[in-house]
């Protein structure tokens, strides 16, 4: 899996690449006013190659927008501290009017709304080595797992520490837990028993851990409760079942796909999955069958626990290995995935088969919703909103984060400014 960390060595000599990203950019630009209802552009100190919102969101009296909250990491160069940060992001409220055909750009924030001073980093946490991915616990969003650039998983509760970091760098997680060999990506907390963390990183393992261990022992170092060992490369991605307590899944760079059950050491079902490295998974929060993979092999893969033959249908259109997907958390159907192409795709599954004109095949499949075309870098991370419907949050290699939502003529109707989105 292609990470942040290639950013280093990227060759300078893509001029006409560089070029055609600089058109298609100006294109999407000029466009923007007709395709969303909020655009919002945030260059970072530093790249992040992790987002998440967090579940809250807060309404004050007398004024035309929430505040929300996202949680974001840092990958830094030449030896520069790394950090753990939270930001505050003021959205406009749905009854807000806002002149969408101005696009406001100041200080580093573009975008079109009408709310000022839209994001603030407002807390960052030491964190030692580039925060991989950082993930929240579902049943109390104050505590925060994070892969980290070694071997470790660090928990931090967000409560114990000060907005500004010491400045003697130490970081001080509240938690260490230690049953890795070397550093991943993959990190899932059970939306179903607090306290249980999945893992899976370089080392071909997939680790777990039951913190709540940690507060009968009173140890700040927890060794992983089980370890899971099938694959046969680096893992990728770990996923809970959101519907069954015992039940997760991993997928790796060894094109397998595996489910496992945290009750026996044998994996229940090993799937060859794609025809490149799995990079990424995610269980449907509605259906207790329905799960997807994204691959290196460029298509998201739909599966049904009933018939595990092979996938269902593929999601065809990215250009390049995808990163990261995730079930939409309001509706069935729709989920949406990102990658090295620069995009963010937003899919319907309801309209898998619908019948098209030759004009909108080009654009691609019928159950291609959405193509966001803000980035001009590959994009690492998104998050769905999960208090505002068709909201995402995004971040690329090049210190960009986004936040948007598509107009709701996207996916209410036939309008024309769906086949410019895509």
């Amino acid at each position: 899996m292609s990470t942040g960390k290639e950013k280093e060595k990227i060759d300078s000599g893509n001029q006409p690449d560089e070029k055609k990203i600089s058109d298609e950019y100006k294109i999407w630009k000029k466009n923007a006013p007709f395709l969303y209802d909020v655009v919002m552009t945030h260059a970072l100190e530093w790249p992040s190659l992790t987002v998440e919102w967090l579940p809250d969101k807060l309404i004050q009296k007398d004024k035309d927008y929430s505040v929300q909250r996202l949680i974001l990491g840092t990958h830094t160069s030449d030896n520069e501290q790394n950090h753990l940060m939270f930001a505050e992001v003021r959205l406009p409220l749905e009854d807000t009017e806002i002149d969408a055909r101005k696009y406001e750009e100041k200080n580093g924030y573009g975008g079109y709304n009408g709310v000022s001073g839209r994001l603030e980093i407002v807390q960052k946490i030491n964190h030692t080595g580039e925060v991989n991915r950082a993930r929240h616990m579902p049943q109390n969003p104050n505590i925060v797992a994070t892969k980290t650039a070694n071997a470790l998983v660090l928990i931090f509760d967000k409560t114990k520490h000060p907005s500004k970091p010491p400045k003697s760098g130490v970081s001080k997680a509240d938690l260490t837990l230690e049953g890795h060999k070397k550093e991943g990506y993959g990190i899932s907390w059970s939306p179903r028993k607090e306290g249980m963390l999945l893992s899976g990183s370089d080392d071909h393992l997939v680790c777990y851990w039951d913190i709540n261990a940690q507060a009968k022992s009173g140890s700040q170092t927890l060794q992983a409760t089980g370890t899971f060992e099938k694959h046969k490369d680096v893992v990728e991605d770990v996923a809970w079942n959101p519907h069954h307590e015992h039940l997760f899944a991993s997928c790796g760079d060894d094109k397998l796909l595996i489910l496992w059950d945290t009750r026996s050491k044998k994996p229940q079902h090993e799937i060859s999955a794609h025809t490149a490295e799995v990079n990424c998974l995610s269980f449907n929060p509605f259906s207790e069958y329905l799960f997807v993979t994204g691959s290196g092999d460029k298509t998201v893969a739909l599966w049904d626990y009933r018939n595990l033959g092979g996938k269902i249908h593929s999601l065809e259109n990215h250009e390049k290995e995808i990163f990261n997907v995730a079930w939409c958390p309001f509706q069935e159907s729709i989920l949406a995935s990102c990658g090295a192409d620069r995009r963010v795709n937003i899919w319907d599954l309801s309209k898998v088969g619908n019948q098209q004109s030759e004009e909108d095949a080009e654009d691609g499949p019928p159950e291609l919703l959405f193509m966001h075309g803000g980035h001009t870098d590959k994009i690492s991370d998104f998050s769905w909103n999960l208090n505002e419907d068709w909201m995402i949050a995004s971040v690329a290699d090049n210190n960009i984060l986004q936040i948007w939502q598509p107009t709701d003529n996207i996916y209410t109707d036939d309008d024309p400014a769906t086949a410019e989105a895509k």
